[in-house]
């Protein structure tokens, strides 16, 4: 994966941010939108597309394309700045593989153990009831 290539395919796109601002607020696009269409890329081979995929399923629009945004700040070169590294790390992060699951054993003592327990609860509750009487 090459970083360079990669933010060279990022769409990005200034809008105008929601919420309170007075009179400055309709004059400024601070927001920033960044798309980025994961099929197309030629950043990124066929295996990392698909690693990427499974790791952006909810995500992804219904074309393909993974969308982020950000207003955090009231300037829009800081925004752009922001919602780059955060993609970078949404990215570093979806390649990780994920680790195979080791089976493991219940020890024969944890069991033994659980059963005992299971044991005692149930003759404390057994008794508390009354006696039967025949």
């Amino acid at each position: 994966m090459d970083t360079g290539l990669l933010i060279k395919e990022l769409v990005l796109k200034a809008i105008r941010s929601s919420g309170p601002g007075g009179q400055h607020v309709n004059k400024v696009s601070s927001k920033i939108e960044l798309s980025f269409d994961l099929s197309a890329s030629e950043a990124l081979s066929e295996e990392e597309k698909t690693l990427l995929l499974n790791s952006f399923k909810s995500r992804m629009t219904k074309d393909g394309r993974l969308i982020l945004q950000c207003d955090e700040s009231r300037n829009q070169h800081r925004n752009r700045e922001i919602i780059v590294k955060r993609f970078l790390e949404l990215v570093k992060t979806g390649l990780k593989k994920p680790k195979k699951r080791k089976k493991t054993r219940m020890p024969a003592k944890a069991k033994e153990k659980r059963l005992e327990a299971k044991r005692r609860q149930s003759t404390k509750k057994e008794d508390r009831k009354k006696p039967d009487v025949n």
